[in-house]
C-alpha cells in the first residue's frame, strides 16, 4: 500500500476522535519494532528524575524489562486539525522506561533520549530528541503461507551516539492491542503527554513467555553520550517485538 492510501486510511480512522480535537496534538500511523531490555538498575536510576523510579514487570511478557529501546517509522503524521504535518513522516529511535512516583504510586513512562531525522522534533517537546542521520529498509517475502521479513535501522547524531539493528524473522500471528498511557517530562514530571494507541503485537522471542522463536538473525549497537552509560556490556534483551501496524493519536492535557 502506497503513502498516500496509508495516509487516507489512518485519517478515516481516527476521524471519531474529532471531538476532542481541541486536546488532540498529533496523529500517526507507524512502524515498530521494539527492544525490551534490562539494564543496569543503578545507572538507569540516576538518569530519572528525582521521586521516580523503574517500574518493572514480574511476570508476564513485560517480566524484567526496566528499558525499551523503539526503533519507529513514522509514515504518516497528521496535525491536531487531521491535515498532513510538514514533513509527513519522520525516521527515530527513543528510550522508554516505565516508570512509577514513589510517593503516589502513578505510573506511566518516561522517555529519556532519543535520536530523529526530523529537525524540528530536537529536542521536541520531551527535551531529550537529537538529531540524526538515519539509514532505514524494510523487506519481505513469502513462500508457501510463510512470511519472512528484513529490517535495518541506523541513527548517527553529530555529538557521537549511535544505535543500529539489523533483524531478520518469520512473522507470527499478532495479536490486537493498545490503550492509553501518559508519558511524563523528564525534565519535569508535572507535564505528560498522553499515548493513545491501536495497534498489532507480534511477540517474536522471548525471555519469560517463551514463545515460538521467529528471530533467525540479530545484532544491535548503542553507544555514545548518555547510551554509553546504559548500553555497557551488562544489558540483556528480555523481549523482541514487531508491530507492523500502529497508529497512535498524542493529546497534552
Amino acid at each position: 500500500m502506497n503513502k498516500t492510501l496509508v495516509a487516507s486510511a489512518v485519517l478515516a480512522a481516527l476521524l471519531p476522535l474529532s471531538g476532542l480535537a481541541q486536546a488532540v496534538t498529533e496523529q500517526s500511523s507507524e512502524h515498530r519494532y521494539q527492544l525490551d531490555f534490562h539494564v543496569n538498575d543503578a545507572a538507569l536510576a540516576a538518569l530519572l528524575p528525582q521521586g521516580w523510579e523503574a517500574a518493572v514487570a514480574t511476570q508476564g511478557p513485560a517480566k524484567d524489562c526496566n528499558l525499551r529501546l523503539i526503533f519507529i517509522d513514522r509514515i504518516a503524521i497528521f496535525g491536531s486539525d487531521g491535515k498532513a504535518a510538514s514533513p509527513a513522516s519522520e525516521r527515530l529511535v527513543y528510550l522508554a522506561v516505565p516508570v512509577r512516583q514513589t510517593a503516589t504510586g502513578t505510573t506511566g513512562q518516561m522517555i529519556l533520549h532519543g535520536l530523529t531525522d526530523h529537525a524540528a522534533d530536537a529536542p521536541g517537546w520531551f527535551g531529550v530528541y537529537a538529531l540524526a542521520t538515519a539509514e532505514t529498509s524494510r523487506s519481505s517475502a513469502s513462500h508457501k503461507g510463510t512470511t519472512t521479513g528484513r529490517e535495518d535501522w541506523a541513527f548517527k547524531a553529530a555529538s557521537g551516539e549511535r544505535l543500529s539493528l539489523h533483524v531478520e524473522y518469520e512473522r507470527g500471528a499478532a495479536i490486537k492491542g493498545g490503550g492509553e498511557t501518559k508519558f511524563f517530562h523528564p525534565g519535569d514530571p508535572s507535564r505528560y503527554q498522553v499515548f493513545r494507541t491501536d495497534q498489532t503485537l507480534d511477540i517474536q522471542r522471548n525471555a519469560t513467555t517463551a514463545p515460538p522463536d521467529h528471530v533467525h538473525r540479530f545484532s544491535y549497537k548503542a553507544s555514545g553520550g548518555k547510551l554509553a552509560t546504559l548500553f555497557d556490556g551488562t544489558e540483556k534483551v528480555v523481549s523482541w517485538d514487531l508491530m507492523p501496524s500502529y497508529t497512535r493519536t498524542i493529546t497534552t492535557p
